[in-house]
Order: C-alpha cells, then sequence, then structure tokens
C-alpha cells in the first residue's frame, strides 16, 4: 500500500519512461513479496503454482533481456504497528467494529499466514537455484530495499509500496512492461523535488496525515491534496516539529506558532494588586496640605503609575490610525469597460485603459473581465492571505483534535537507517553465482510438472547472457552448458525499437553422441500439446524463448543477445558479420541502379539457394494431414509433383519429428 490516498497519481506526471538498457549492467533491490502478490491479477489462465511459475520467468527476462542483476528482498518480522494496521485492513470493509479488536501488545507481532510464508519460501528456494541474491529485512522489505539504494548498494528498486521514498530511496522502478518500446516506468526523488518541492521529511509528514502502513487513518477531514498544501509551506527541517506543535494544540499566526495557553494570563497577572491607604490631608491633624499635583513616591505607587503608563501605551497602539481604521476608499469603476473611472467621465472624456476617442464610448468588458489597477490588485492579495490564513487555521484545528499526533514510533521507523541484518561497516553480502542447471531442473519438474526439456530450453536465454560475460572475461571458455557453441550471428533483430543480434548456436560433437533418434508416439504428441496449452507466455512475462532453426539438414537454436554483449565476447565474428551486411547492401543498392537505368537482369540460375521456405517448416502442426480419397480428382497433384523442391523433400524426410522430439534432441 505505502503512503494513503492516491499518491501514485501525485507523482505519475513526474515519471520517466526507459529502455531497455536503463537497467543494464546495473543492480536492482526487487521486492518479492510484491510480485507474489501481484501474481494473482497477473496470471490469467489456471496454472500450477503461478508464484514460481511468475518468478521463474521474471528473473530469467530481468537478468536477459534487461541485462539486470537482481538483488531479492524477503519480509522479516512485521512491527507491532504493522501487525495492528494489517488485523484493520482485513477487518476494515467487513462492518466489523474496530475499536472491538484486540489491541497488539508492545514487542508482540502477528506473521503473515502459512500459505503465503510457504510461496515466498518456495520462490527464495527457486532463487537460490538461479544463483540470485537474496536478502531478508529486519521487518519490511521495501525499507531494505530504499537502505540499499540510498546508501549505494544498488541504483534502483523494483516495489509498488510508494513508502519506499520515506525510506530513503532514490529511484523506485513501479512497473515493468517487457512487450513496449519504454518498458520501465521509472520515479525519481530528485524529479520529485524539483517539480513539488517536496523531500524526504515532507512525504513522512504526508503520510502521516493521510494515513500509511502503520496508521491508516491519519488525521480526520484531511486529504492528499490538503497535505501536500500544508506541507509544502514549511521547510524540510522544521516540518516535523511544526507538525508537533500543532498536535500540542498550537496554531499559526502571521506566521509565528502561538499557543493557545499563551492568552490566558496567570494567576497573579488576574488577581489586582492590594491597595495601599494614603493621607487625605487634613490639615487640623498637623498634616502639611498637598501641593497641587502632588504625586506620591513610594514603591507601591511608582509601580502603579508604570503599570498604567503601560497599559495606556498598549491601548494605544492597539487602536488602529486613522488611516488604518478608515476603510480604504473604494475607487469607482466603469460599468461597461470596467477600468477605473465613472460612466459619465468615460463618455465625455473617453477611457485611458481603453484607448477610445473622447465620446465614442468604452470597450465593453469581456466576460470574466479582472482589474488589474493597483486598489483591485491589493484588495485580492489582502482576501487571498486572509482565506490562506483562515485554511491554515482549520487545519491546525483537525490536527489538534488528534490524539497523540505524531506517533513518533512510526517517525522513527522511516527515518531509522537499519532495515538489514549486517553492520554499517560490514554491508551486505551480495553475490551473483552461476545456476545449478540440474538441480534447478528436478525442482521445476516436481512442483509444476514440466517436462526437462522444456526447462532447459526456457533457461537458455539466462545461460547464454552469463556466458557471454564469462566469455568477455574468460577466453579459454567455448560452450555454453557445457554442450553449444557459437556458430555465427544470422542477423540484426529490431524488437520494439531496439536491435539484438540473432546468434546461432550448435550442438558440439562430444554432445551429439549421446543422441539417440526415437520416433514420438501418442503419449509425446499428448505431451506437447499439454505443455503449450498450460504454460502460455503471459504478455506480462513473456521470455525469449529459443528457436530451432533448420539448415541444410542441421538443427540450430537461435537466440536473441545483447549486440554489446556479443561483440565483447566475439569481436572477430562481429566485424565479419558487419562487413558482410555492408557487402550485402552495397550489392543490392548495384541492382537498383542497374534496374533504374533499364538494364535487365540475368535470369536466376536452377541451382540458385535464395529460395524462400514456408514458416511451417519450422514449426510444424501437430494436425493430421488430410489425404485425398481415390477417384477425386487429382490433377492439381500431377502439376505439384512436377514442381517439386528441395524444401519439400526435406520436409518429407522430417516429417515424423514432432516439435517436443526435436526440442528433446536440441536440450536433453
Amino acid at each position: 500500500m505505502g503512503v494513503g490516498g492516491s499518491f501514485w497519481e501525485l507523482l505519475k506526471p513526474y515519471a520517466r519512461p526507459e529502455g531497455f538498457d536503463y537497467i543494464r549492467n546495473k543492480r536492482v533491490a526487487v521486492d518479492l513479496s510484491f510480485w507474489i502478490v501481484q501474481q494473482e491479477t497477473a496470471t490469467k489462465a489456471n496454472v500450477r503454482n503461478p508464484h514460481l511459475r511468475l518468478t521463474f520467468f521474471r528473473t530469467i527476462n530481468l537478468f536477459s533481456k534487461f541485462g539486470a542483476f537482481p538483488v531479492f528482498v524477503v519480509d522479516g518480522t512485521p512491527s507491532p504497528l504493522k501487525s495492528q494496521a494489517r488485523i484493520a485492513r482485513f477487518f476494515r470493509g467487513s462492518g466489523i467494529d474496530l475499536s472491538g479488536l484486540p489491541v497488539v501488545e508492545e514487542g508482540v507481532s502477528v506473521e503473515r499466514n502459512a500459505e503465503f510464508s510457504r510461496r515466498v519460501q518456495e520462490c527464495v528456494e527457486l532463487l537460490e537455484l538461479l544463483g540470485i541474491p537474496v536478502l531478508k529485512a529486519r521487518e519490511e522489505a521495501e525499507a531494505l530495499c530504499a537502505q540499499l539504494n540510498s546508501e549505494g548498494h544498488v541504483d534502483a528498486c523494483i516495489t509498488a509500496d510508494s513508502d519506499a521514498f520515506l525510506f530513503g530511496a532514490k529511484c523506485v522502478i513501479k512497473c515493468l512492461r517487457p512487450n513496449c518500446k519504454e518498458p520501465l516506468e521509472c520515479y525519481h526523488m530528485s524529479d520529485i523535488e524539483a517539480g513539488l518541492g517536496l523531500k524526504r521529511k515532507h512525504l513522512i509528514a504526508i503520510s502521516l496525515l493521510v494515513g500509511n502502513d502503520y496508521d491508516l487513518n491519519g488525521v480526520q477531514g484531511i486529504g492528499l491534496d490538503t497535505a501536500v498544501r500544508f506541507v509544502q509551506g514549511f521547510s524540510e527541517d522544521e516540518i516535523l516539529n511544526r507538525l508537533h506543535e500543532k498536535g500540542n494544540g498550537a496554531t499559526m499566526f502571521d506566521g509565528a506558532v502561538k499557543s493557545m495557553d499563551d492568552s490566558i494570563p496567570c494567576l497573579d497577572e488576574r488577581s489586582p494588586r492590594p491597595k495601599v491607604p494614603h493621607c487625605s490631608t487634613f490639615p487640623m491633624k498637623g498634616c502639611l496640605e498637598k501641593p497641587e499635583g502632588f504625586a506620591c513616591d513610594c514603591s507601591i505607587s511608582d509601580v502603579d503609575h508604570k503599570e498604567k503608563e503601560q497599559k495606556k501605551q498598549e491601548m494605544d497602539d492597539s487602536i488602529p490610525s486613522l488611516d488604518e481604521r478608515s476603510p480604504r476608499p473604494k475607487v469607482p469603476h466603469c460599468s461597461i469597460c470596467g477600468h477605473p473611472g465613472r460612466k459619465k467621465s468615460h463618455l465625455k472624456f473617453s477611457c485611458d485603459f481603453c484607448g477610445t476617442f473622447p465620446r465614442k464610448g468604452c470597450l465593453e468588458k469581456p466576460e470574466g473581465f479582472v482589474c488589474d489597477c493597483s486598489t483591485c490588485d491589493m484588495d485580492r492579495k489582502e482576501k487571498a492571505q486572509k482565506k490562506q490564513e483562515n485554511w491554515r487555521l482549520r487545519v491546525c484545528k483537525k490536527i489538534a483534535m488528534e490524539q497523540n499526533f505524531p506517533n513518533n514510533e512510526i517517525i522513527e521507523l522511516y527515518l531509522s537507517n537499519n532495515h538489514g541484518h549486517f553492520t554499517e561497516n560490514d554491508g551486505p553480502h551480495i553475490s551473483w553465482e552461476s545456476p545449478k542447471t540440474e538441480v534447478l531442473v528436478d525442482f521445476l519438474a516436481y512442483h509444476q510438472h514440466w517436462e526437462p526439456s522444456y526447462i532447459r530450453q526456457r533457461m537458455l536465454p539466462m545461460l547464454s547472457t552469463i556466458f557471454f560475460r564469462e566469455k568477455a572475461l574468460n577466453p579459454t571458455n567455448t560452450l555454453l552448458y557445457g554442450q553449444y557453441e557459437f556458430d555465427s550471428i544470422q542477423r540484426v533483430k529490431v524488437r520494439f525499437g531496439h536491435q539484438f543480434f540473432v546468434v546461432k548456436w550448435k550442438k558440439a560433437v562430444h554432445a551429439m553422441a549421446s543422441v539417440t533418434y526415437t520416433i514420438p508416439g501418442d503419449s509425446d504428441i499428448e505431451q506437447e500439446k499439454l505443455t503449450e496449452v498450460d504454460e502460455s507466455i503471459d504478455l506480462l512475462d513473456e521470455c525469449n524463448v529459443p528457436q530451432i532453426h533448420v539448415d541444410d539438414g542441421c538443427w540450430f537454436l537461435l537466440t536473441d543477445e545483447n549486440m554489446d554483449l556479443v561483440r565483447a565476447a566475439f569481436p572477430e565474428e562481429v566485424n565479419r558479420f558487419l562487413l558482410e551486411k555492408e557487402l550485402k547492401e552495397s550489392k543490392r543498392r548495384n541492382k537498383s541502379g542497374l534496374r533504374s537505368e533499364g538494364v535487365e537482369e540475368m535470369p536466376d540460375s536452377p541451382k540458385s539457394k535464395g529460395v524462400q521456405l514456408s514458416i511451417t517448416e519450422f514449426y510444424r502442426s501437430a494436425k493430421v494431414i488430410f489425404h485425398e480419397k481415390p477417384g477425386e480428382d487429382s490433377a492439381g497433384n500431377s502439376d505439384a509433383q512436377g514442381r517439386e523442391t528441395s524444401t519439400e523433400k526435406r520436409k518429407a524426410s522430417d516429417s515424423k519429428l514432432s516439435k517436443s522430439v526435436r526440442r528433446r534432441l536440441l536440450f536433453g
């Protein structure tokens, strides 16, 4: 969830769509719980263990297609606040009174249900077999992802929890769409600061006002727009302190904080000072008569005189001057054009603002006209200032009505930098290893009931990416997966605006020696159909499946590879391919030039190899071929037999091999 309200909609204008190469050769932290929760909506078909399937294909896509180095993070033990919020969220839509729910005691946490924990554990086991590092957070996975990002251990976080920014994340990737030109939806904290003027503590203050994962309610009567507008009036250093002051009953007046108790005088100020009696000066009693204008100089009288003078001065200061007391004289405005001046004077002398001639009248004011004279401008500013002060006062009153606001424990959770099981000096242990292919095949065959050849085929893009990286560092490594060797570059493929090399792989000689040919039976065809229907790749998680290519009776594998990886591993082959491509293009240009000059081309020889093969030759259907009954018209067949090509002969020789058998021959 993250921050309450439509927080992602607030950040949507500052999203950056990025291409495939944005996270290439970069480390990214992935919130595994986010993927597991998302699989319920991402999987359209009713498949076996969708969490394992989704994690398997997405990890291979992230590693091979995007070229990233993923680091997965799982949740730890939730805090008592998160446990209580989770219970409240569960019962929120049920109509049950939340006040009657049991309160989670201090230090007591409620774990997730056993089914979800089982799924997480199975995905962790799968990732470890793939050689991907997995870290466990103390509490929230997105908190550890954000800490790794802020400390520079990873370059981005992949999560849909918006409170990753509150934990200190600098770059959050909310969506991964492999099948588009710009598949990554990235949010940078620098863009949010520049666009909205909001920094990390501002976002924490907003979450306290509108609600978050630890407090679902927030402040009653304050929505996201109000919270954003309120916190934008303070700097990052003072916003949390101001929330504490307003939570304690403080109000705002002219930018200064004034407590509600400041206007109430203390007991000493309210109680009058006892009056000391003075002689009334009767001459017959022996006292001297006080002269005119006499003032007693005793200490008590002196204090009284000073208090009276101070009170008089305060009263004089509180009384506004004549200019302040008298309302600003209202300048008359013309009812026709709306400019300063009377209508009669404008008819007689014309209007300076309209620019018309005398006795020609004024121009009629348009709809929604606003006068921009100094008097009207000052009135508008005063009204806007008064309206802003009243609005802030209402917000402060709503904040003051909340009990125990703001919650210091929530603020400490967001500002903490200790979300992992490692120290600042040691740092997290992050390393990528080679996949344990055979163990992984057994694991998926047990949980998913997939054929071993199917698993190896889907894993090949990841294995080829690892092979090219190691080949660039260690040229002695010549075999992919110990079975396939690099043959050549077939062509350049453009996919969603990005170029890839289509690489041809052939099986090594020692691997071919152990291959035995078997005729496919009915069970093999049925298994192939079941596999294709049950494991159809969703568009969101499409994997680059290696294609089987037949050339002159030889079988090859075709994979889409990053051009930079192939160039680093096989620079000579890449240069040779580019040179041949340039020669072909020059020949094509020369032929087009000859056609434009009217020179006829020589017809192709019968032995020309430029024959375009049908796509059904490579992707044969498992359907039964229809055979004509005897006696039907076969005139067209006689013509077709006369035009039989070498392609049809090859088709006849391989007609008994189904797709599943060809896959087994190549992947074991």
